[in-house]
């Protein structure tokens, strides 16, 4: 059974119309695959199955690309995994795409290679912002202080999307360390639809081993924490980190 999640927790906000059904579907006894292949958004060619139809040594996304079928395990991870295929089809089936044409070049060895890190941070970990130029140049500068009590004015007129999968999953026990990869979207994330065809234009090998994120501690945007309205939260330096100077 998937645990519980707190939909009125303001990161579970864009997920909530898809996935509380889902978690329902599970909670009334429905496995968790039957329940993702029930929900009515599941993007054409896509099942939802048990993770034992996964062969034995055929890596997982060269078995999603070739098949048309997401292995489904319970719990959280892949609970989110499954929610993210339903709203972002298009984004996450050309990262599939490229998972599957690196193993093709590549085959599987002890290192993934710059593309394949690259989606597995974004799969995993990223986010994607919308957010006025200022706080795009303060979050670029690591100016942590600038970008959340200066400017904090300005987060009214953002918003922030988490894709990763993983990262949704650490979020239903929220830490104060927890770190986003961030990219930024001109897409209007208030639809989700153009945010994955934004994204799903973005994705090309060359981009993503260039690895165009930049961190954003998550607990540290006004109304997602409410220890943060005391402003000392910031002086943590071991989550809100400055940016590496270069040796000379």
């Amino acid at each position: 059974m998937t645990p519980g999640v707190d939909w009125t927790l303001p990161w579970f906000a864009p997920w909530r119309a898809a996935g509380e059904p889902v978690a329902l579907a599970v909670a009334s006894g429905l496995p968790q695959h039957t329940a993702l292949n029930q929900a009515a958004a599941v993007p054409q060619g896509l099942r939802f199955v048990p993770q034992d139809e996964l062969p034995e040594g055929l890596p997982y996304e060269q078995f999603i690309f070739s098949s048309g079928s997401c292995p489904v395990r319970p719990g959280l991870h892949d609970f989110f995994n499954g929610l993210v295929w339903l709203r972002f089809p298009q984004a996450k089936a050309v990262l599939n795409r490229l998972q599957a044409d690196e193993i093709a070049r590549r085959g599987i060895g002890a290192r993934r290679g710059a593309v394949r890190d690259a989606i597995t941070v974004f799969d995993e970990n990223g986010a994607l912002l919308e957010a006025p130029q200022p706080l795009w140049d303060a979050l670029l500068a690591r100016d942590w202080r600038l970008l959340f009590v200066e400017l904090r004015p300005l987060w009214g007129q953002a918003r922030l999307v988490v894709f990763g999968h993983a990262l949704l999953e650490k979020l239903a026990a929220p830490r104060k360390d927890l770190t986003a990869h961030v990219w930024r979207s001109p897409a209007p994330l208030a639809s989700l639809a153009e945010a994955d065809g934004w994204l799903a234009g973005q994705c090309t090998a060359d981009r993503l081993a260039a690895k165009p994120f930049t961190p954003l501690p998550l607990l540290g945007i006004p109304g997602w924490c409410a220890e943060n309205e005391n402003f000392s939260f910031y002086d943590d330096s071991l989550v809100f980190r400055p940016r590496r100077t270069q040796n000379p």
